[in-house]
């Protein structure tokens, strides 16, 4: 089986050891994406609704560049700073996922790399 590494400059880049995700022969499983904007490196402005956007669209660029797409992920998991968020994340969550969306884990965090407020990571189908 195969296992390569996939990286895409259309979002932001590992702040550590790992990588943006890898793609197996049929899977893609990506690292945790946080609401930076590539372009700046810096969260975007706003709040959680924001940054929830941000994560998603970086997560959409990591997921065309292994050859998958939103639309083939079967797994997410959404980490959040505040469980009061919530119902703020799930609305921006539900204009990405809008049909037959994918199974999902929320957990509240003690806290995320540099402040963040929302960090997603997700698994999809190659394909």
């Amino acid at each position: 089986m195969k296992r390569d590494i996939v990286h895409t400059d259309k979002a932001p880049k590992a702040v550590g050891p790992y990588s943006q995700a890898i793609r197996t022969d049929t899977m893609v499983y990506t690292a945790g994406q946080l609401g930076f904007d590539p372009s700046t490196g810096q969260f975007v402005a706003g709040g959680v609704e924001e940054q929830t956007r941000q994560v998603l669209t970086n997560l959409k660029h990591v997921l065309e560049a292994a050859g998958s797409s939103l639309g083939q992920v079967v797994k997410t998991t959404v980490f959040l700073k505040d469980m009061a968020d919530f119902q703020k994340m799930n609305a921006v969550y539900a204009e990405f996922f809008p049909e037959n969306p994918p199974v999902r884990s929320t957990v509240a965090v003690a806290g995320l790399p540099a402040g963040g407020l929302v960090e997603i990571e997700v698994v999809a189908l190659v394909g």
